[in-house]
């Protein structure tokens, strides 16, 4: 059975600017020179250390010096080289274009160069899609989980052959040291943004009159016209995928569950979903896993997070969060010795509760101190939480402590109510609705109502001459 592809791979198929790849080669050799070239050192990303890694700033200022051109221009040729796959960003992996700043990019292994001439067949995509999927436990971007599905599909008969070259590629990459691994992952997944870009941006691959045409349209994008921002597009493809994740938990699109309390008067829900409860919604517990601001957002979470920072003997992390929080929305008045008290029990040299954050961050607080104020501790906040959402809370979505409490987790059925508490201010109108039927649907007496006209009739002269 033959497989085509159904995007169009005018990039690896035809090749009329060979000519001028071989040009841009040249210069990024020249780049890559260890006396002349662009200078390149270790750079610390997160808690890695990223081997030989380049600048924004670096490269446009080297391409400027070089061909005696503007910065501007500058820009514009580092970005092409970057669209290409010469060059690829360590952070920001779908922009494809350089940014002038401190940014961090890699050159890319000749390996994956485009003049090599390598065919993007849709096996090595799916097992790249396939290894992401395992390494990001199924939490994939949009495009890429309508790709992942198609070729699931169209490649039923040896998905298993794709699934096991994934888990085998994904073992012995756990078996490198960390920065080699996040280096590699880096340069495949540039490879695969280059050659299967995400929908709405337009792949450097093509060229001729097709070059504007974005190949991997579907029918999120085609709801937008021609001219809309990428970034519009990607905005909307983020809302749609956090709908699509907060939909079960959204009581105006799903029930609630026993019931809703507004409607039935049954505090139940509200019962089950205290701040403090003992034993949490299964629910509740599963939106723990969508974020880690989620988790710190729920107090029976931090609760949660707090027992297993305790086994790890790192539950200071967490405590010095929550006096930064209770630091920022506390009284102004108490706001100096708060901010006193936390330097003393966290941050002082010899503190019972010693963080452990970098030199220039411990700087800048140290000196914010002087003068405290709310948002003072906002860079050793913000460095510990990153700290604790990159290595803590992987570490405890999988760990004893969150699977027993999604263990002893509380799901609740749905109440039937066979006649539901309505509220005073509904039964009065429907009281009144019921009258005014039985009054239409009664029986007139035309007796009575002719004496009653006659009556009005002779008192109407009284009232005139009364006048």
């Amino acid at each position: 059975m033959t497989i085509r592809n159904a995007i169009r791979d005018h990039g690896q198929r035809y090749r009329p600017r060979m000519a001028c790849l071989q040009k841009v080669e040249k210069v990024l050799l020249e780049m890559q020179d260890p006396r002349t070239g662009v200078k390149s050192q270790p750079q610390r990303l997160v808690i890695t250390t990223i081997p030989h890694a380049i600048t924004g700033e670096d490269i446009i200022a080297w391409l400027a010096d070089r061909f005696q051109i503007d910065t501007q221009e500058a820009r514009s040729f580092g970005s092409m080289l970057v669209a290409l796959g010469y060059i690829y960003p360590l952070q920001d992996h779908k922009r494809l274009l350089i940014k002038p700043d401190a940014s961090l990019y890699r050159f890319q292994t000749p390996y994956f160069w485009p003049t090599q001439q390598w065919p993007v067949e849709d096996t090595d995509y799916a097992i790249y899609l396939a290894k992401r999927n395992i390494r990001k436990k199924g939490i994939l971007e949009l495009h890429e989980q309508e790709q992942y599905n198609r070729l699931h599909k169209w490649m039923n008969h040896k998905w298993d052959f794709i699934v096991m070259q994934a888990k085998e590629q994904y073992r012995a990459a756990k078996e490198r040291k960390k920065p080699d691994r996040v280096v590699f992952e880096c340069q495949e997944r540039a490879y695969w943004v280059v050659h299967r870009p995400p929908p709405g941006t337009v792949s450097a691959m093509d060229y001729g009159l097709e070059r504007r045409i974005d190949p991997n349209a579907d029918e999120v994008t085609e709801l937008f016209p021609p001219d809309v921002p990428v970034n519009i597009v990607s905005l909307f493809c983020r809302l749609v995928k956090y709908c699509t994740t907060y939909n079960s938990h959204d009581p105006f699109l799903s029930k609630c569950l026993p019931s809703n309390p507004w409607l039935t008067d049954d505090v139940t829900f509200w019962t089950l979903n205290r701040l403090n409860v003992e034993v949490p919604s299964k629910m509740r517990v599963e939106r723990w896993t969508f974020s880690f601001g989620e988790l710190l957002s729920d107090p029976r979470g931090r609760d949660d997070f707090r027992l297993f920072l305790k086994k790890e003997f790192s539950s200071e992390n967490l405590a010095f969060w929550e006096s930064c929080e209770d630091l920022k929305w506390g009284t102004a008045a108490t706001m100096r010795e708060k901010a006193e008290q936390i330097y003393k029990t966290f941050l002082a040299r010899g503190a019972p509760r010693w963080i452990n954050i970098d030199g220039k961050t411990m700087e800048i607080t140290v000196n914010g101190l002087r003068h405290p104020h709310r948002y003072v501790l906002d860079a050793a906040q913000t460095h510990i939480y990153m700290l604790m959402k990159k290595d803590k809370y992987g570490r405890y979505i999988k760990s004893p402590v969150f699977k027993d409490t999604m263990k002893k987790a509380i799901c609740p059925e749905e109440h039937k109510f066979s006649r539901p508490s309505l509220s005073p201010i509904i039964l009065r109108q429907q009281e009144l609705e019921q009258r005014a039927k039985m009054a239409a649907n009664a029986p007139v007496d035309i007796t009575q109502v002719m004496s009653k006209l006659s009556q009005q009739g002779k008192e109407a002269p009284q009232r005139r001459t009364s006048k």
